[in-house]
């Protein structure tokens, strides 16, 4: 069970977490969500020790077995297959008892010893870490290659091999999706599900999230909370949750109207100013709600293509490779405007390959290639972000694009542009080499829009995007008219975006007839001996279990929904009458106001103290007096007609929806970081 009690945390001199308190209990699934630099890697920093609680506190039971993928992978000369094998520490350990007792010739101790190794399933252990390989699209060559000769993309890989490897209790995985292909997805997120451990991650893929974690951790505006069920749950329970805080909103600013207008009245009248002071003092007192809101940062749109021939291109029985090696043989394919097709195929199996073909970026080998005069294509790959100028900024990449595009605008318009992909004010200055990779992707996607092609070719866009910009994009490409095609390991994107799927196969690709979870299927049924998904397996303290999940909730039950129904629809026919009430007593107080002024212009005149007015002085005097006592009868009644509907508005504000608005970040005036509520 992980703990944090009024945890407060920060990073430099930035506050991410302030008094922050929840629980997750053994065995749970746990995705943590929020924006970019909202605090998420550092909650992972603080359990693994890296990082220390500023204030408050964070509990987690000793002699846990953590499980972490490291951020580098420094060059070794070991095969493959070993350095994932190290992940299992305890194996390694024996392993090593093993081979210095039998250098002792320690007889009793070796028997004790391979006992322990069976235990663990140790003999086992080279086989398991094969199959770990294979999910994630190794090879059995790739076991025997040395660590060193691998590229980035798949040291990542290895990287979570290892960690998978680990017999762990506690699995903390950052962005485990990156880099994997969709089949290594798949794979994965399989694997996930069986894990019999306590699981945290960081993840931007909404469907992912969905079929692997039972909670959610929401970090926003330096407050965590947890919610119940996967992604889709929380962003519902979201949703209803800001709904909610809006009408407590503008029911609160109505009450506050409604003091204030008291206030205004009577604060400098004698027989009223100490009531007027105690509507003064109770609004200082009052937690103000803040008005709800969920808005993206994001907001872009490719720019429409200036033209659109039909068809853009066509493939006629190409073949593409690498040197004397091919990768496909024979493809043939038109696009034209308005198709949206996504590659589908295992890793290896050349949907880069042919991506690169239709950019042009590789050779046709055989066969026949025609574009449209006015092609334009648009093509967004990994290897360019690493082609960005470190020392340039965002707003000097736009203007090299050339002089028919960027060269020629303004530089408001095209600060305006990248302020839609998330680069406003100084960011548009600032050398691109100090970006994170999501910026850098996000200035590539810009790039890539800004040139208006008409055929835009996407290979694994989302790498690095978070959730918010995901979305973003696949709206943005739902609104595009031209052609796109994608490669993306990220199925919420290819659904919301793709009409045809096709299968990149043994060299060919053609149409898969089907959806993507007919593909899941199709991938999980081709190498039935070695396609599998090894059984995870944990330390011996972590086992499965039914804990009750979080000590923070949400969800008031359906009874309590529709007795909160029925008390707000009395209360409403109530405040009806006592506004009529207040308005008619208002209307009375304003007609002897303005009689009481008559009087006092009368009594102003030096003609009415004459003596022969006397009689007309008393009669004008009488009434004055007459009209005071009905001005303070009249505001006595609309006084008590007020505190009548003080008490209806302030019921009205439940004060368990207003604590649960506290909670969920929503207050204008947060508390200090040490503050107990």
């Amino acid at each position: 069970m992980l703990t944090f009690s009024s945890l407060s945390l920060r990073r430099g001199t930035r506050l991410l977490i302030a008094d922050v308190s929840f629980t997750i209990h053994r065995a749970e699934k746990v995705g943590i969500v929020g924006a970019n630099g909202c605090g998420k890697s550092s909650l992972l920093a603080l359990i693994l020790g890296e990082l220390q609680p500023d204030a408050g506190s964070f509990e987690l039971p000793p002699q846990r077995v953590i499980a972490h993928v490291a951020q580098e992978l420094a060059a070794d000369e070991c095969d493959a297959i070993e350095f994932v094998m190290d992940g299992d520490r305890e194996l390694r350990a024996i392993q090593k008892a093993i081979a210095d007792a039998e250098a002792n010739d320690a007889g009793a101790l070796l028997g004790e010893l391979h006992g322990r190794l069976d235990a663990i399933g140790g003999y086992e252990a080279r086989s398991r870490a094969g199959r770990l390989m294979h999910g994630l699209g190794f090879t059995a060559a790739d076991e025997t290659r040395p660590v060193d000769t691998f590229s980035g993309g798949w040291r990542v890989r290895l990287n979570l091999a290892r960690a998978l490897m680990c017999r762990s209790d506690l699995l903390l995985l950052d962005e485990p999706t990156n880099h994997l292909d969709l089949d290594a997805v798949i794979w994965l997120e399989e694997w996930l599900r069986t894990y019999p451990g306590t699981l945290l991650m960081i993840a931007h893929d909404r469907e992912f999230l969905d079929r692997t974690v039972g909670r959610i951790v929401h970090i926003e505006a330096g407050t965590a909370r947890l919610y119940s069920g996967n992604y889709s749950a929380f962003e519902e329970q979201r949703a209803a949750q800001l709904a909610q805080q809006r009408s407590m909103y503008e029911r609160q600013q109505r009450q506050i109207r409604h003091m204030m207008s008291f206030v205004e009245r009577f604060r400098a009248k004698a027989t009223k100013a100490r009531q007027a002071q105690s509507r003064l003092k109770a609004l200082e007192r009052m937690e103000r709600i803040a008005p709800a809101h969920v808005d993206s940062p994001f907001e872009f749109s490719f720019l429409s293509p200036q033209k659109l021939p039909r068809p853009l291109l066509t493939l006629e029985k190409q073949s593409a490779g690498y040197g004397e090696r091919r990768i496909l043989e024979s493809i043939s394919m038109t696009i034209a405007p308005g198709n949206r097709i996504a590659l589908l195929g295992r890793n290896g199996a050349g949907k880069s390959t042919l991506m690169k073909l239709l950019a042009g970026e590789l050779p046709d080998q055989t066969g026949r290639r025609t574009e449209a005069r006015d092609l334009r294509i648009g093509y967004f790959a990994q290897h360019q972000l690493e082609q960005l100028t470190p020392d340039d900024s965002p707003l000097m990449h736009l203007r090299r694009l050339g002089a028919d595009t960027a060269a020629r605008a303004a530089e408001r318009e095209l600060r305006g542009f990248l302020g839609g992909f998330g680069f406003s004010g100084d960011r548009v200055f600032e050398p691109v080499g100090l970006f994170s990779g999501g910026e850098k992707a996000r200035l590539v996607l810009a790039l890539v829009s800004y040139q208006r092609p008409n055929l835009l070719l996407l290979d694994e866009p989302t790498n690095h995007l978070d959730l918010e910009m995901r979305q973003a994009l696949a709206i943005a490409l739902q609104d595009y008219e031209a052609a796109v095609v994608l490669v993306s390991h990220d199925r919420h994107l290819l659904r919301a975006v793709a009409d045809d799927l096709i299968l990149v196969d043994q060299g060919q690709a053609r149409p898969f007839e089907g959806d993507l979870d007919d593909y899941a299927r199709w991938s999980a049924a081709r190498e039935p001996s070695t396609g599998e998904a090894p059984t995870p397996s944990c330390g011996k303290a972590a086992r499965p279990g039914t804990g009750r999940g979080a000590n923070l909730s949400i969800n008031p039950s359906m009874e309590q929904k529709k007795q909160r129904k029925r008390a707000a629809a009395q209360r409403r026919s109530r405040i009806g009458p006592l506004l009529a009430e207040i308005a008619r007593i208002e209307n009375r107080i304003q007609a002897l106001e303005m009689r009481r002024k008559e009087l006092e212009a009368s009594l102003a005149s030096s003609d009415v103290y004459a003596a022969e007015a006397k009689t007309r002085l008393q009669e004008l005097l009488q009434s004055q007096t007459q009209l005071i006592r009905d001005i303070d009868a009249q505001e006595i009644s609309w006084l008590e007609a007020n505190e009548r509907l003080e008490a209806e508005l302030a019921a009205d504000l439940d004060p368990a929806d207003i604590q649960l608005a506290s909670d969920t970040m929503l207050i204008e005036n947060p508390r200090p970081a040490n503050s107990r509520r």
